[in-house]
């Protein structure tokens, strides 16, 4: 099993599919890295050679922002957002949508289950 950024990639996977398991490496970058380093898109993990897998993780450590780093900037910028004071920032700190979708009918996953209203129903 190769460990690439501290997470264990699947091994029987292909290796574009294996390194989007990777927080923050999707399939447009998973296939930008392949190419860098000159691996077919067929290859899968565990036919890997070991100076292929170091190749890889350097790629990833040199050019990428990926897992704890990217969720410490991306939980800052929203800190920075609350802090501010400013509209997404309260639409964060309340839990409510941020990006202008209707709340009045949808929303349930921002505002978790819905609760019930008493004396409501008649």
């Amino acid at each position: 099993m190769a460990r690439i950024a501290g997470v264990n990639i699947p091994t029987n996977k292909r290796v574009e599919i294996a390194l989007t398991y990777i927080h923050g490496i999707g399939r447009t970058c998973a296939r930008e890295i392949c190419k860098k380093v000159n691996i077919p898109s067929e290859r899968r993990v565990n036919e890997l050679a070991d100076h292929e897998v170091i190749q890889i993780r350097e790629v990833i450590d040199g050019d990428y922002m990926v897992e704890g780093d990217l969720r410490r900037d991306v939980a800052m910028n929203v800190k920075r957002l609350m802090d501010l004071g400013c509209y997404r920032g309260l639409r964060h700190r309340r839990g409510l949508p941020v990006r202008g979708q209707r709340t009045h009918t949808n929303a349930r996953t921002r505002k978790g289950p819905a609760r019930p209203i008493a004396g409501r129903k008649k």
